[in-house]
């Protein structure tokens, strides 16, 4: 392996493979910025003009685009509460907030440096653990994705503990929205309508922009035309010190969970994100912090985000499983250039191999030197008028969703979505849940389904592994701890006997109550 490395630093350091590098990630951050395009988006239109570049030179541009386009859906997320990848919607809980409280330079600050160290921690991950971490990866079957996903949609009870009904209401909208289209395993219809563009799901692209980009800019709107609201965020850029000591801990948990998830195929850096994020909340001291602006939550979800980067492509290079959607279009830039995925990879290429790993390191920090470049630049989208900003957030969102599919069927769905986003919120019904569901429910459901039929319709089968058990005890936990703390709480906060006949007055208040 160190004489692969050896052989692949000449190459990686060109001046070629750096351009490549240095352009890749420029472009990955604007079209992760840009609501509705992708990172897998843009490495495909790359891959037909890679045709005539060496393999390195487009590998190189590959990463780059990859670690930019995952860094960029946070600058949306932050300043406009837009993600503008499926991975940037944990971003949003506590990016938005601290942008609202004139912090937004210092919620990028950490969004950028958060990235910068899971898509490090990724890389190197995939360096030196390729061969055990892909063996881990062959014992997820459908049982554990199963379980994985409950994980994830249990903590839909941790995340909105102070409205259980309407969080419970939200995650019943998700999953219905992620049942409509074909069955995969029947084929029959689910919710289409005899709607052709339904047939083939809701884009979860779609439902971002829509739930997350249309309330905000019709309450700009209203709130200019209504208020006379001069500005998106505070009305002063308020500073305070960032403490990155703190964040320490936060980042090293999130980029465990992030290259544990990242090696699962089927899974993404929005679940890393969201699991990341939820498990911050639950160590942390003062919960009530998250989702009011807590810089944890914001490295939380940006790190694990970027640490299930390349984490995912260690199935794909090692066995040729793609983790991903993205590892899976990485797999398809390899072919075109006569590499196939395997034990091979890392033989026959192995100095062009060894080099995309280390690209995947260096485009991570150099994605930390351009978005410091950027970040100043990018905050002043803070300040636009809101009459000027809220057509802008519209027409953007509209390019961005039209530009999936090339559907303006895509489009109205989009509208509509914001409408019920809207009116959710004026309900105090939250959106996040809904989301969730949406990304889980279906993996959820597939992975249930799939193990029903290997274990012959037995329950037992659904235990019959130690990491089911495993998280299944994390499931229980997860559920019954708030109960208990609450129990807690509550007996501890209830007055002795003694002092109710010593104060007769409080004695009739506790009865009453």
């Amino acid at each position: 392996m160190w004489d692969s490395i050896l052989a692949a630093l000449p190459l990686l350091f060109s001046p070629a493979v750096l351009l490549a590098m240095a352009g890749g990630t420029t472009i990955g951050v604007l079209i992760g910025a840009l609501p509705g395009l992708s990172a897998t988006m843009g490495i495909a239109v790359l891959i037909p003009l890679t045709f005539t570049m060496q393999p390195l030179v487009a590998l190189g541009m590959m990463a780059g685009i990859y670690n930019g386009a995952m860094y960029g859906g946070a600058i949306p997320a932050i300043l406009l509460r837009i993600p503008g990848t499926p991975a940037g919607i944990a971003t949003v809980f506590d990016g938005h907030p601290m942008a609202q409280k004139g912090q937004g330079l210092e919620a990028m600050k950490i969004a950028l440096t958060s990235s910068a160290i899971g898509g490090s921690v990724s890389a190197l991950a995939l360096l030196f653990l390729s061969p055990p971490l892909a063996a881990m990866a062959l014992k997820f079957g459908p049982v554990e994705i199963f379980w994985l996903a409950i994980f994830g949609l249990a903590a839909i009870a941790v995340l909105l503990s102070d409205a259980p009904i309407k969080g419970l209401i939200s995650a019943c909208i998700g999953l219905v929205i992620g049942m409509v289209g074909i069955d995969s395993m029947t084929g029959n219809e689910r919710f289409t309508f005899d709607v052709m563009e339904l047939m083939g799901g809701i884009d979860i692209l779609v439902l971002l922009t829509g739930l997350y980009a249309i309330p905000p800019a019709l309450t700009l709107a209203q709130e200019a035309l209504l208020l006379g609201r001069g500005g998106l965020g505070s009305s002063g850029r308020t500073r305070s010190g960032i403490g990155w000591r703190r964040l320490l801990p936060t980042w090293g948990r999130a980029s465990i969970i992030g290259v544990v998830v990242g090696i699962i195929p089927g899974t993404g850096g929005n679940i890393a994100a969201m699991l990341s994020w939820n498990e911050t909340r639950r160590v942390a001291k003062d919960k009530s912090r998250f989702g009011k602006g807590a810089p944890e939550g914001v490295a939380a979800a940006e790190c694990a985000n970027n640490a299930d980067n390349a984490a995912s492509l260690i199935p794909a290079l090692t066995l040729g499983i793609p983790g991903s959607s993205v590892s899976a279009v990485i797999l398809g830039g390899l072919l075109v250039h006569g590499m196939l995925p395997g034990p091979e990879l890392f033989t026959r290429s192995a100095p062009v191999t060894y080099g995309f790993i280390l690209a995947m390191l260096v485009t991570s920090v150099m994605l930390f030197v351009i978005g410091r470049l950027g970040a100043r630049l990018f905050i002043n989208v803070m300040y636009m008028p809101p009459l000027l900003l809220a057509p802008i957030i519209i027409a953007l969102t509209t390019i961005g969703v039209y530009a999936i599919n090339n559907s303006l069927f895509d489009v109205w769905l989009m509208l509509a979505f914001g409408v019920m986003g809207w009116g959710m919120e004026r309900l105090g019904i939250p959106l996040a849940p809904a989301v969730l569901a949406v990304i889980l429910g279906p993996v959820a459901e597939s992975s249930l389904r799939r193990a029903m039929l290997i274990g012959h319709h037995q329950m037992g089968y659904l235990f019959s592994s130690t990491i089911a058990i495993v998280m299944v005890t994390l499931i229980v936990l997860t559920i019954l701890v708030p109960l208990v703390r609450r129990l807690l709480a509550h007996y501890r906060g209830r007055p002795s006997k003694l002092a109710l006949a010593a104060d007769p007055e409080r004695a009739r208040r506790h009865m009453e109550s």
